[in-house]
């Protein structure tokens, strides 16, 4: 009788032990919990970033850019490594040129190893471009933000409206919300003009600045390809035959020399006038419109005064139909 009793008092531990662990088991695998079940193993952990969050709450009107500078934002990243990996290619195809004890080839892989350092530095320079490119795009992204709040208050008073115009016609806060409405409509007019304008001229001057980065890393790409191949023609590449000594590499100077070219040939380099390539806007062209002599941000500013002078007046006369 007492070993029975003792055998149900050690099933009955040993459930209460198997229970105990099985919930700190699930406490552990809950993601409310910061706790974890130490099992001797890793911890399980749980990544949550602050980005993901951001990307769910974004208002509808600026999702679609919001999610297209972030990708923009790995393309950079993109470019950044690709600009370190060349530079590490330049530095490994100096050494093995070293390591052959061929003076030619040790000579014009260094010159070529320097050539091709260059073209890393240019890809920096080009994912810089598209960093400031991708800010002038913010700003849209950020006025899309800010105009949401006023399309939403406009949608919600016409909702108001279209359930009491079914529900009590007659009432006094029909009248009320007609006029919340006129007035919300007013201050949207002049939110929607300012995102127009900011959305024309930021596009306008984000892609302007990525498409003059792309021609200035073309043609200082040319610039140094075409160096490389003058480096190239110095390589004698006619074959030797067995037990011939190497021979001394006769065109170091002007290996040097050529090196020296393409430093001051990308010095000298300047960027054409890209005007051609885009359509005159005459709102911000200053033959045209003197008014707007200066820059397109400057002239937004401009837009942007004439906007709330605008919606002052509106208001004003809201007021007075109000007041009638």
């Amino acid at each position: 009788m007492s070993e029975n009793i003792a055998l149900g008092r050690s099933h009955s531990h040993k459930n209460r032990d198997k229970n105990s662990t099985s919930k700190l088991i699930h406490r552990a695998l809950s993601t409310r919990s910061n706790k974890s079940f130490n099992t001797g193993s890793a911890s399980i952990r749980y990544d949550f970033s602050l980005s993901t969050l951001r990307g769910t709450i974004q208002p509808e009107l600026s999702k679609k850019l919001y999610k297209m500078i972030k990708t923009e934002k790995h393309l950079i990243s993109s470019h950044d490594s690709v600009a370190r990996e060349q530079v590490l290619v330049a530095s490994q195809l100096s050494d093995w040129g070293e390591s052959t004890k061929d003076d030619t080839i040790s000579s014009i892989s260094s010159k070529i190893g320097i050539l091709l350092s260059e073209l890393g530095e240019l890809e920096r320079s080009y994912a810089r471009s598209l960093d400031n490119s991708r800010s002038i795009l913010k700003t849209i992204r950020n006025t899309e933000k800010s105009i949401q709040p006023s399309r939403d208050a406009k949608a919600k008073v016409l909702d108001d409206i279209s359930r009491l115009k079914a529900k009590d016609p007659g009432s006094a806060r029909l009248i009320t919300s007609e006029q919340e409405y006129i007035r919300a409509e007013a201050e949207n007019l002049v939110a929607e003009a300012q995102l127009t304008n900011i959305t024309r001229s930021k596009l306008k001057h984000a892609y302007m600045t990525e498409f003059a980065s792309i021609i200035e890393r073309a043609e200082k790409q040319i610039i140094i390809a075409s160096h490389g191949f003058r480096l190239l023609n110095l390589l004698d590449d006619s074959p030797i035959l067995p037990g011939d000594r190497l021979r001394d590499f006769p065109y170091a100077g002007q290996a040097r020399q050529v090196i020296n070219d393409v430093e001051d040939d990308l010095k000298e380099w300047q960027p054409e006038n890209l005007g051609d390539f885009f359509r005159a806007n005459p709102l911000f062209d200053s033959k045209s419109n003197p008014d707007f002599s200066h820059r397109p941000d400057q002239a937004n500013q401009e837009l942007s005064g004439i906007n709330d002078a605008s919606h002052e007046t509106e208001i004003q006369n809201i007021e007075a139909e109000n007041s009638k």
